[in-house]
């Protein structure tokens, strides 16, 4: 009778195990390394990308197999929090040398489902606010957002926004931004928006965990062929969007983009001034994280990409100078 209780209390603790394997997490105490790379391998010299100045960049590698996979970044002096599309969070502090230290592992504590299977961590957007510390998380297939403590210590929200509801299970919230105002911007991966070519954004006046409906709809174009894939708010308001491309076999690509914020408008079909386009000989991957931070009076635009955990494809951390780019028309 002993081992029939403790089978049953096994079962009612124990995830529900469909034949898949477990999320893999990161190991409690691990290192992590980084690899100068070159801006364009064919031209070493190089450093000049459309509107960038490129003042270097890190391939990065970590404890296998669950480092990797990284969607998100944030960027707060030299302390640097990269999140997985599993949930996994790795946190360091690096300076001029690229060397990171006081390196962290850790997972989500809590999000959509259990945990148990990757699709219940699709965390593939961040944004946090200064002032209280407080980091939103947006988690594709759920179509969710969640709120969480300074540091991710704990979840302290969440909701499902009506206006994302039907958003595609592999192309919800790929980019979400807290304005300095206390809006949220967040735009799907590739639900069509208003017209061809267009992806669908909502804004929402303040927390999106606290709000049912968004404030307003509007539809943002990328450049031709390519996805959003993240966004920040820059020092002057402008927003600056990240656009990738894939080609089979393993070809990518990327294009920078700026937005205005008066362009962001109910009905809207905003479309972006290209300020940097990674093709060619420059180096690319499969980009999905972009952070900003401040270095005196520049502006530093921060690019990591998602390695889908695959051999053929890097975890790289660059680093530009996003230099005087002229403002255009309201983006219309």
């Amino acid at each position: 009778m002993r081992i029939l209780w403790s089978v049953l209390l096994l079962l009612l603790l124990l995830p529900d195990w469909s034949g898949e394997p477990r999320l893999p997490l990161l190991p409690a105490v691990g290192t992590v390394t980084a690899s100068p790379v070159p801006l364009d391998a064919a031209a070493p010299q190089r450093r000049r990308i459309g509107a960038l100045t490129y003042l270097g960049g890190v391939q990065l590698r970590g404890p296998q197999p669950a480092f990797g996979g990284f969607s998100a970044l944030r960027v707060e002096g030299d302390r640097f929090t990269l999140l997985s599309d599993g949930g996994n969070v790795v946190q360091f502090s690096m300076g001029k040398d690229w060397v990171p230290r006081a390196v962290r592992f850790s997972e989500l504590p809590a999000g959509p489902g259990r945990g148990w299977h990757k699709r219940e961590r699709d965390s593939e957007s961040m944004t946090h606010d200064p002032a209280t510390g407080q980091v939103w998380i947006g988690f594709e297939r759920a179509n969710q957002i969640w709120r969480y403590a300074p540091g991710l210590a704990r979840a302290e929200a969440h909701g499902t926004p009506a206006a994302m509801a039907n958003w595609p299970s592999n192309g919800g919230a790929e980019s979400l931004v807290r304005l300095r105002d206390g809006a949220f911007l967040v735009l799907a991966e590739d639900r069509r928006g208003r017209r061809r070519g267009t992806v669908r954004g909502w804004a929402f006046a303040g927390d999106p965990t606290q709000e049912s409906r968004a404030r307003f709809g509007f539809s943002y174009r990328p450049p031709a062929g390519f996805e959003p894939t993240d966004m920040v708010e820059l020092p002057d308001g402008r927003l600056a969007i990240l656009n990738r491309r894939f080609r089979p076999p393993v070809r990518f690509s990327a294009v920078l983009t700026l937005v205005p914020r008066s362009a962001i408008r109910p009905a809207a079909i905003v479309t972006g001034q290209e300020i940097a386009r990674f093709d060619g000989t420059v180096i690319r991957d499969n980009f999905e994280a972009l952070a900003v931070s401040r270095s005196g009076s520049d502006t530093i635009l921060w690019i990591a990409s998602d390695d889908n955990q695959w051999g053929l494809q890097r975890s790289l951390l660059l680093k530009f100078r996003l230099d005087g780019v002229p403002r255009s028309d309201d983006g219309r």
